[in-house]
């Protein structure tokens, strides 16, 4: 009897790390959600609907969209943080709510660098600094002029507090030594707005926001933050003509809750790798002016890492405040 029970409970172990093998391997049994803490329609999500696509396409895994608006992109990243670290919640977090928001806000309801687990960073793209198309300003220079004429009263449209374009601004008016005036909105499209109004001078807007009023002949483009010119803008300057080493990316980038298994965030960092390699992805990223990045998710936590550090000494530097 010992011996036959001393045979099963030998049985038993040895199967043990098959058996918890082949549930890592089962991954995933249902949809994963992968939130987007931004509206329907808007930069984050439409990038992270075409990995999505492309990701199923390969996988045939199941993903769940959920936008989740709000608090300037820290409300839907906060759910992703204290979601359960079992691979089916994911988000889409960027440089706003990953590296700029935990300087910017005086308190924040989650740990940038503690409460997530990097996966990859999908894409990056610079922001256009744009005008009416009538406004006198047909270059920086002149626009700054402006600027250091009247200081303060030159209005900065936001499309929210703590975005991209809301620090490249304040990192322009630092370098050039003028003051700005920043008039926050819900959303880059009532910002734009807005500037077409005349309620507003100017403003650092996403190349997908402000492309087509910018054929159309509505907004005129000074310059964008890249270091080397858009192809989707290849006449436009860049800022860093005028202030040399001057660049502002917005990326995005793929988190999981920390303590996500690595064996998941490898599978879901190949599956974006892959995904992003499809010429199709990476002509529609260009086409809206980004350009898709990828690597492992070693890589994108390094990445990540000094992203925070570096626009954390920004908004320190520039003085910038949430309102």
């Amino acid at each position: 009897m010992r011996s036959y029970l001393r045979c099963a409970l030998l049985a038993c172990t040895t199967a043990l790390p098959y058996a918890t093998a082949s549930a890592q391997a089962a991954w995933p049994e249902r949809p994963i959600k992968f939130i987007v803490p931004y509206t329907a329609g808007g930069a984050t999500d439409v990038v992270t609907r075409l990995v999505v696509q492309k990701m199923t396409e390969d996988t045939k895994w199941v993903f769940v969209v959920d936008n989740r608006a709000g608090g300037a992109g820290n409300i839907g990243l906060d759910a992703v943080a204290k979601a359960k670290p079992d691979g089916y919640t994911i988000g889409m977090g960027q440089t706003a709510n990953l590296a700029i928001n935990p300087t910017l806000f005086p308190k924040m309801p989650y740990d940038a660098l503690k409460d997530f687990t990097p996966v990859s960073v999908v894409a990056s793209q610079p922001v256009v600094l744009v005008v009416r198309a009538d406004a006198p300003w047909k270059n920086v220079a002149e626009l700054v002029a402006a600027a250091k004429a009247k200081p303060g009263e030159l209005k900065q449209a936001l499309a929210a507090t703590g975005t991209l374009g809301h620090m490249a601004g304040e990192l322009l008016a630092k370098k050039a030594g003028f003051k700005v005036l920043n008039v926050p909105y819900k959303g880059a499209a009532p910002a734009i707005t807005d500037l077409l109004g005349g309620q507003t001078d100017f403003m650092f807007a996403t190349p997908q926001a402000v492309l087509a009023m910018i054929k159309g002949g509505k907004l005129r483009p000074l310059a964008v933050t890249s270091s080397q010119r858009l192809s989707v803008l290849p006449d436009v300057p860049i800022v860093a003509d005028s202030y040399k080493g001057f660049e502002a990316l917005d990326w995005k980038a793929i988190v999981a809750p920390a303590g996500t298994s690595p064996d998941i965030v490898k599978k879901l960092s190949d599956a974006v790798d892959k995904a992003l390699a499809k010429p199709e992805t990476i002509a529609q990223l260009q086409a809206e002016g980004s350009m898709p990045v990828g690597g492992s998710a070693e890589k994108a936590a390094k990445y990540l890492k000094a992203e925070h550090v570096l626009w954390g000494g920004i908004v320190r530097e520039t003085g910038a405040k949430a309102d």
